[in-house]
């Protein structure tokens, strides 16, 4: 598709969060906020001309490697809030994109991610084909207090869950879409939230990707305030998570 008319290098997408959003509390579920994120930053790509319709024409998608988010405080059932996202880095096959969450004109949320460009027929990274100049990258304005890391590989940590991968945690590209490991992870763990903590910062790590059928293992290691999370498939690691709670 063509850049759109009203194409800008930052763009701001509104949501209202409706009840099929919320937990029983009321509040905006964690896997939800990272969805609403991700279909923020795939509105702006589709504007810009780098979206899954126009990379697919190369055999080309975009897919999440890495991603911090720092939270003040999570919405509510009814609220409206504004999401702003922008390009800091772009080049070759790899991307950092920031975003950040407003509700009443304050800052709630910030967000860096760190996205590949990934080839949907060899299922291996490649440069990124597509003209993306006309996205000004903003280096110097990022959304989080500190940059999304390298998470380490808990040790000791113990069995929580098994699951088989199943239709409905697939998405386009035809594998697990990153919004599902979260909530893998968090059904694992969700006394915590039974206990209305409120997670502080969530540090997501994607190492390879999950297919249908693959049967998984979720560990988890608790310390004090931080839950370190892993899935694993045949012994392999292919999702870090590292969770702050309140």
């Amino acid at each position: 598709m063509p850049i759109a008319e009203n194409f800008s290098a930052v763009f701001e997408k509104k949501w209202e969060i409706n009840f099929t959003l919320c937990d029983p509390s009321g509040k905006l579920k964690y896997p939800d906020l990272c969805n609403l994120l991700q279909l923020t930053a795939a509105e702006h790509a589709e504007l810009g001309g780098i979206s899954f319709t126009d990379m697919q024409v190369h055999n080309q998608a975009w897919v999440l490697s890495r991603m911090r988010v720092e939270i003040d405080k999570i919405p509510r059932w009814r609220d409206e809030i504004s999401i702003k996202t922008w390009i800091v880095s772009l080049e070759n096959s790899r991307s950092i994109r920031a975003m950040e969450v407003y509700l009443n004109g304050n800052k709630i949320i910030g967000v860096e991610s760190f996205w590949a460009v990934f080839n949907t027929q060899s299922r291996r990274p490649e440069n990124l084909t597509l003209p993306h100049e006309h996205f000004e990258k903003f280096q110097h304005y990022r959304g989080t207090s500190q940059p999304f890391c390298k998470i380490e590989i808990p040790t000791s940590a113990e069995l929580v869950a098994k699951r088989k991968v199943q239709w409905s945690d697939l998405d386009i590209v035809n594998h697990v879409n990153n919004v599902k490991y979260l909530e893998w992870c968090l059904d694992a763990d969700s006394k915590m939230l039974h206990q209305n903590k409120g997670i502080r910062v969530l540090e997501l790590n994607f190492l390879s990707e999950l297919n249908l059928q693959d049967e998984v293992h979720i560990h988890l290691l608790e310390t004090l305030n931080q839950h370190s999370f892993s899935v694993l498939k045949d012994n392999k690691v292919c999702y870090l998570a590292q969770i702050e709670w309140e």
